[in-house]
């Protein structure tokens, strides 16, 4: 039986009402329809915040699992479902899209992209979701195209080119929908690519505007490149933005500046690497951007997830964006001119003196850049926090990170030439311990830091509360109008915290490291929670008994 016929036999089985469709305005007011989950994020304020309240600080010990859904991949599973009208969409590895019932975990579809053989990846094979509009699914692939599926049934309705796979580009993360646009953006910045995030339209598949992270000739920013460096600059996108649709602009952050370790290859602060940028919806124009690190010698991509959140600052409202950095700094930014609030070190780091007046890093001297016989530096190359997705409730108005704390590498910088396809990343990341770790780079270690769930208040940068780990965290945070907090880590387990102190109301073992965020949607009036681990997604609720 064909891909195609095995997808429609099995679409069959869908729920009726899928065929309602996922309109814009519904996306607009996704905080209305809390039984669903509608975005990579919940919503397009980017908070991971739900409105459900059937699972309580109370009866979070109530939890029990409900089903389990194998993925066919012993890949990364770093994937956060969505749920639309009673039909689950997740995406396993490499670039997979998968229809499920939530109430069980029953399959309806699957869609089976075919990866060519030579793609390459520096960190896994890994997609984290779709996007929904209408009846159409929006998948990136790791091979750095752009796939439209019918939602009913799995039926490939367009596939486009985002950039070419060969030099290194792929696409790992969810999509985000805009009005009538698809937006991605591309990853592989450890292979010399020139970053760029692109928007296209819904209907065909066709070009709507791209803005490429590194500034070319006679573009602003273009300054800030010696000759010939700017080409092979990095600045990737590899997760989802977010949106304010008051402001008609998209947030998205971009990753380091290529090479990652030789800063002294490529003079100057680099733009628009390391940086968040407010993009135009409807042209892609910049409105404006702030750069976290210039000139960056950490590999501290600012790819984090931007958070908007809109509240009283010194007594008046006050539309902000909240970034929790890579390299050990949590900022407050006014998201509609980009301009510095307020930024404090929320994990251990001796790069730097502080911020100054305007957000601007005031190095320590001499610089902490990479040598050739290895600088140690805290944060280490994963950073303060990295990809995971924060959470912000506007409930406790406190703003949660998964951090890695007291977590140093020593950076080796190296000579490096560009050739397409290859590592561009100029020295390396070395470990201040002997390592005994397996991965693509094998020379750094996570022995000396531990992972920490915190709770920062923003307007202060004070730590509320701390739970420590053993063992690191990859995991994004979910928090919920009920005053819970969901987070996991590489132990394995999968927690349930008061929100408001940070004590641990439940846990369970998934048997497998957190490496995704978590979700929570409702079906027939229960409540469930979903958490990809291992490589495998774990569904859980309420004993039916629990009230």
């Amino acid at each position: 039986m064909t891909r195609l016929a095995w997808s429609l036999l099995l679409a069959s089985c869908l729920p009726a009402q899928v065929t309602s469709g996922v309109t814009f305005d519904r996306l607009l007011q996704a905080q209305k329809e809390p039984q669903n989950w509608l975005t990579y994020s919940g919503t397009y304020s980017g908070q991971r915040y739900s409105l459900l309240n059937q699972i309580t600080p109370a009866n979070a010990k109530d939890l029990e699992l409900q089903w389990v859904f194998q993925a066919n991949s012993v890949q990364k599973f770093e994937a956060t479902p969505l749920v639309v009208d009673g039909v689950m969409y997740l995406t396993q590895s490499p670039s997979d899209v998968i229809a499920l019932d939530p109430k069980s975990g029953h399959v309806f579809w699957i869609y089976q992209h075919h990866t060519p053989p030579d793609v390459l990846f520096c960190c896994g094979q890994v997609n984290r979701g779709v996007a929904m509009l209408g009846n159409t699914l929006f998948v990136g692939t790791l091979d750095a195209r752009l796939v439209a599926l019918d939602s009913r049934s799995g039926r490939p309705l367009w596939n486009v080119a985002v950039a070419d796979y060969k030099a290194g580009y792929g696409i790992t993360h969810a999509p985000l929908i805009v009005k009538d646009k698809v937006v991605v953006g591309t990853s592989g910045g450890e292979y010399g690519i020139r970053g760029l995030i692109a928007a296209y339209e819904v209907t065909a598949g066709k070009l709507a505007w791209k803005f490429n992270v590194i500034p070319g000739p006679g573009e602003p920013g273009h300054e800030t490149w010696r000759e010939g460096d700017w080409q092979h600059g990095g600045g990737s996108a590899w997760m989802t933005g977010t949106y304010d649709p008051e402001l008609n602009l998209i947030y998205w952050g971009t990753g380091n500046p290529g090479p990652d370790w030789d800063p002294d290859g490529r003079p100057g602060d680099n733009l628009y690497t390391d940086c968040a940028l407010a993009l135009d919806a409807d042209t892609g124009k910049l409105r404006w951007h702030f750069q976290f690190t210039p000139h960056d010698g950490g590999d501290w991509d600012s790819t984090e997830v931007p958070v908007l959140v809109d509240t009283d600052w010194n007594g008046k409202p006050r539309r902000l964006l909240m970034w929790a950095n890579r390299n050990g700094f949590f900022y407050v930014l006014d998201r509609e001119t980009g301009k510095f609030v307020r930024g404090s070190a929320f994990v251990k780091q001796n790069w730097a003196k502080g911020l100054d007046d305007s957000g601007r890093p005031v190095l320590v001297t001499p610089s902490m850049t990479p040598t050739p016989e290895g600088q140690l530096t805290y944060p280490g190359v994963q950073g303060g926090t990295n990809w995971y997705p924060p959470s912000y409730s506007p409930r406790t108005g406190l703003f949660y990170i998964p951090a890695w704390e007291d977590y140093s590498t020593r950076f080796v910088k190296a000579p490096t030439t560009y050739k397409e396809g290859q590592h561009f990343t100029g020295g390396r990341p070395m470990s201040p311990l002997p390592s005994i770790r397996r991965g693509w780079i094998n020379t750094w270690t996570e022995e000396a830091g531990h992972g920490e769930v915190m709770a920062i208040d923003p307007k202060t940068g004070e730590k509320k509360w701390i739970f420590k780990m053993h063992d690191v965290t990859d995991g994004g945070l979910l928090t919920t109008a009920s005053d819970l907090l969901f987070a996991g880590g590489r132990e394995g387990y999968f927690y349930a915290f008061d929100a408001r102190n940070g004590s641990v109301l439940w846990k369970a073992n998934t048997g497998g490291q957190v490496s995704a965020a978590p979700m929570t949607y409702e079906i027939d009036g229960k409540q469930y929670v979903a958490i990809a681990a291992g490589h495998s997604l774990f569904v859980y609720a309420l004993r039916t008994a629990a009230k």
